[in-house]
């Protein structure tokens, strides 16, 4: 069975985007010179940067800087993205190199062409007007947003986190006590 691509260009020049796939070239980029761990994004944290794109498009709508179909098509894909719905598409490696720029155009990438879509474009249709830069992540910064996500996915799942640390905490607990008795059995008498 072969794989269909499409030809995505960007600053580097052009690369193979699988066809089905909702992101771009710079997230193309990120999977062939990242692949490191395999694993794929937490879902809590791909759903708080929907979050933040979601909270700066109405931002941008109220204060006349992003025309209102464009935002609200944004507004919409990042509801996607929050409902689970788009997940296949992230698929940068969480280990990948430098800031989190990959996972932010992974999402703008994503949100872009899911706006695009709802306006009625084709992903290779060439006068599709939601550019992943210009209108997803217009006035963000990738060490904004990369903190921002982290902290709240964080908050979201505050109850798994404590959950998770509290379960650690009584692991090791138990084995600090399993080891106590080992030594008190183990250990040479003072007498001996």
């Amino acid at each position: 069975m072969s794989v269909e691509f499409r030809v995505e260009k960007d600053s580097l020049g052009e690369v193979q985007v699988p066809a089905w796939a909702l992101y771009g070239a710079q997230t193309q980029r990120a999977v062939e010179n990242f692949p490191i761990s395999g694993l794929k994004q937490y879902p809590a944290f791909i759903w708080s940067m929907a979050t933040i794109k979601k909270a700066a498009a109405l931002v941008h709508k109220d204060l006349g800087l992003l025309e209102g179909a464009m935002a609200d098509a944004i507004v919409q894909a990042a509801d996607e993205v929050i409902a689970g719905t788009l997940a296949e598409h992230f698929v940068v490696d969480p280990f990948q190199a430098g800031a989190g720029t990959s996972h932010n155009m992974n999402v703008n990438e994503v949100m872009s062409n899911r706006a695009n879509q709802i306006l009625g474009f084709a992903i290779t249709d060439p006068q599709k007007p939601i550019n992943p830069n210009d209108h997803v992540n217009m006035a963000q910064s990738t060490n904004d947003t990369i903190p921002t996500a982290l902290r709240l996915g964080c908050l979201w799942r505050l109850d798994e986190l404590l959950a998770t640390v509290n379960g650690l905490a009584a692991a090791l607990n138990a084995k600090g006590q399993e080891f106590d008795i080992c030594l008190l059995y183990t250990s040479p008498s003072p007498r001996d």
